[in-house]
């Protein structure tokens, strides 16, 4: 692995690491503090605000017939995206959402071969074989499990997952085109118009006096944290390596979020969250990690 991939490696696993305690940390304030789309409204107009400022940086003009894809992106990769996760992950239990997520790497694969004419690798294939199986095992633990599981909510978070499959595959080629900054501001700007009708009425019905610090700090964490940084580092990573690739950290978002369960389970006395935690699903845990290596690993070419 050369050193800019070795980059992009790290910078993927960055961004996974804070979407897996994103699960947590979001749902902890929604919906009784802030409702999804106010909540994703705010997220889109700051975050978006910010890479604007870093845009204004960049001197660098889209072509017309790249608009159309930009459009397309800003649909699928911010408002249905987060739109469809913020809802589902206020319905259904964090786990539940993280597991549904890794879904991904398997969609990119097939819309990367599709529309980009991607090669899929006898390598990837078994790298996300032994993920999916680690994946699978959680999924079919979790419906014997207690907590706050919900139908309508994973099937938000599953068509999300579709919606951040086609995002990945079709924001590829511009991120070689232009520079990643002027790619995500103009996906944010036509992602914030499509998410204004949807948004505004709760943005400005929220009840702001009632946050806590400990909400402000949330939302700030998932503006900054979660939308800012992590987009940064995954159109960074998408300059370095294949959309199938960086879909296939997804796989960890499980495993961050069964560490997160378990520190509030345990050392912060959260009960509810004990249930979720055994050794099946430490395995399953186990198995997506090892998933997300041989995929991100590439084979050593012998010399003859």
């Amino acid at each position: 692995m050369d050193k800019s991939n070795y980059k992009a490696h790290l910078a993927l696993l960055g961004a996974n690491i804070i979407y897996g305690v994103n699960h947590l940390i979001a749902k902890g304030v929604m919906p009784h503090k802030i409702g999804p789309s106010a909540f994703v409204f705010l997220r889109v107009l700051i975050a978006g605000i910010l890479f604007w400022i870093v845009k204004s940086f960049i001197k660098e003009k889209v072509e017309k017939k790249d608009f159309f894809i930009l459009i397309v992106c800003g649909l699928f990769g911010i408002t249905i995206n987060m739109l469809l996760f913020f809802h589902g992950l206020s319905l259904t239990s964090p786990i539940d959402a993280s597991i549904i997520m890794t879904s991904v790497p398997v969609m990119v694969l097939i819309f990367g071969a599709i529309v980009l004419k991607e090669k899929i690798t006898t390598y990837k294939i078994i790298g996300i074989s032994v993920g999916a199986i680690g994946a699978v095992l959680l999924i079919l633990f979790s419906k014997k499990s207690g907590g706050t599981s919900s139908v309508l909510g994973n099937t938000f978070i599953f068509i999300n997952a579709c919606s951040y499959a086609t995002y990945l595959v079709l924001i590829k080629p511009l991120m070689k085109k232009y520079n990643p900054f002027t790619v995500v501001s103009w996906v944010f700007l036509f992602g914030f118009i499509f998410m204004f009708p949807i948004g505004i009425k709760d943005a400005l019905t929220t009840n702001y006096a009632a946050f806590t610090l400990n909400t402000y700090l949330t939302v700030a964490f998932v503006i900054i944290g979660t939308t800012f940084f992590t987009y940064l580092l995954n159109i960074y990573a998408l300059t370095k390596v294949s959309p199938s690739v960086n879909g296939s950290y997804i796989y960890l978002q499980p495993v961050i979020s069964f560490i997160m369960v378990s520190v509030y389970a345990y050392a912060l006395g959260h009960a509810e969250y004990i249930q979720d935690i055994n050794s099946v699903k430490i395995l399953s845990c186990l198995l997506v990690i090892i998933g997300v290596y041989m995929i991100s690993k590439k084979p050593k070419v012998k010399l003859a």
